[in-house]
């Protein structure tokens, strides 16, 4: 896995990659279609977002590079890696229970809050990635 250097791809018809730990100074990215949505991505060592149609659905602190990530009504999936333990924040439905798993072990059920949000985080070390799915009960 590498950092995804144009910010913000399309993965063929159904996922999208994002985000550059590696980058020293904010970058963003505006203005993407992808299936019909509109997306912005704002990355650098310290921070990756990506917003959805003005409403952010994804936020990592440090900043991290996500490949193929996917959403759909049932299921979050991806993959991440950063330099180090990063600390995930995603949209979800507001007050709904979520299996979260990380390379397929369970770490929990997670109710999300008033506002949509679930958050977690992931022990890495440079190089390395985990993939994320997370489940809507």
């Amino acid at each position: 896995m590498a950092n995804v250097k144009e910010l913000l791809r399309a993965e063929g018809q159904d996922s999208i990659s994002f985000g550059d730990y590696s980058l020293e100074t904010k970058t963003k990215l505006a203005d993407f279609r992808f299936q019909d949505s509109t997306y912005k991505v704002k990355t650098f060592r310290e921070i990756t977002r990506l917003e959805k149609n003005g409403g952010v659905v994804y936020e990592s602190i440090p900043g991290s590079a996500v490949h193929d990530y996917k959403a759909s009504e049932r299921q979050i999936t991806f993959v991440t890696e950063a330099p180090d333990d990063i600390h995930i924040t995603l949209e979800v439905e507001p007050e709904t229970e979520y299996e979260v798993f990380i390379d397929d072990m369970n770490i929990g059920k997670m109710r999300s809050s008033l506002g949509g949000k679930i958050d977690f985080s992931i022990e890495l070390n440079e190089g390395e990635s985990a993939g994320v799915r997370v489940v809507k009960r």
